[in-house]
């Protein structure tokens, strides 16, 4: 989040959950099996369960997921558990230090997130901890969090930081690669890489005699473009091919124009066939030059 905040949107400017229903389904009959619900935090937003719930009676969709900061997520784990197609968590924490971690958020809530990772450890759902690596914050982390798979069946994944900080946004002194954060980890640790599949946007790799496992995701570097399969729906409706392009369509005025199921498939595989070579490219096509605006308002 930028230090100044960000525009509230209006309520209306928003997907309503009616809207965000129907663009699933009509992708899940195009063939998507997977969605992601992201927030920052989407419980901040009224009656999520009950949206979540909704998104269950899919029968075309396999796995509903949800990427968290920690917030408000505690007290409904134990109804996610009862969902059986909410699969996997994925935790945003960046820092294991309280005062640290609130110099990184502006948010004096470090005991209620890692109050949520420790409940989110010991349920049934697949837990990752997203951690952005952030040069003069927290690399002197790495390791920490590396720590935290000896006895913990959960996945680290580190992330590269990438330029989605808002207008003004602070100076990177240091550049922290995916070569440099997995040289750091190998200061303590013998990594041993895993195949992590196709489309998948981490590298993987094990240590031994640990229960969990760590990843790096190249953000940055964008070594992960070939084979990327996903698009991003914003709030707001902006349909984005990849997370460096500036939005290539409005669905949600698209929709409430009155287009039929029909309209929206055919829109989707048009757009789908746009979708850059990678995010070096997406950027430079951009209308208003380099990516700069803030990711709390595209999704983290």
């Amino acid at each position: 989040m930028p230090s100044q905040g960000i525009n509230v949107v209006p309520r209306q400017e928003l997907l309503s959950y009616k809207e965000m229903y129907r663009l699933i389904r009509v992708l899940t009959e195009l063939g998507i099996k997977k969605v992601r619900l992201t927030g920052g935090e989407p419980f901040v937003r009224k009656d999520f369960i009950a949206f979540l719930e909704m998104l269950s009676y899919n029968d075309l969709l396999d796995e509903i997921n949800i990427t968290t900061n920690g917030a408000l997520i505690s007290k409904y784990i134990s109804k996610l558990e009862k969902l059986e197609k909410v699969k996997k968590v994925n935790l945003s924490i960046d820092s294991l230090v309280k005062d640290k971690f609130s110099k990184i958020t502006r948010r004096d809530v470090f005991s209620k997130v890692y109050n949520a990772f420790e409940i989110l450890e010991k349920s049934s759902l697949d837990l990752k901890l997203n951690v952005v690596v952030q040069s003069g914050f927290n690399t002197d982390e790495i390791v920490d969090f590396v720590r935290l798979t000896k006895d913990k069946n959960i996945v680290v994944r580190f992330i590269e930081e990438m330029p989605f900080n808002g207008k003004g946004q602070r100076d990177i002194r240091e550049n922290w690669t995916f070569k440099k954060i997995l040289n750091e980890i190998k200061t303590e640790f013998d990594v041993c890489e895993v195949y992590s599949g196709k489309s998948s946007t981490s590298r993987n790799y094990t240590i031994n005699n640990h229960l969990g496992s760590v990843g790096i995701i190249p953000a940055f570097t964008r070594t992960i473009c070939n084979d990327c399969n996903r698009i991003r729906i914003t709030s707001t409706g902006t349909f984005k091919n990849c997370l460096f392009d500036d939005g290539v369509f409005n669905l949600r005025d698209f929709i409430r124009k009155g287009a039929s199921n029909e309209d929206l498939k055919e829109l989707f595989l048009r757009l789908v066939k746009q979708k850059p070579e990678n995010g070096f490219i997406a950027e430079a096509n951009r209308k208003d030059g380099m990516a700069s605006e803030s990711m709390s308002t595209i999704g983290g």
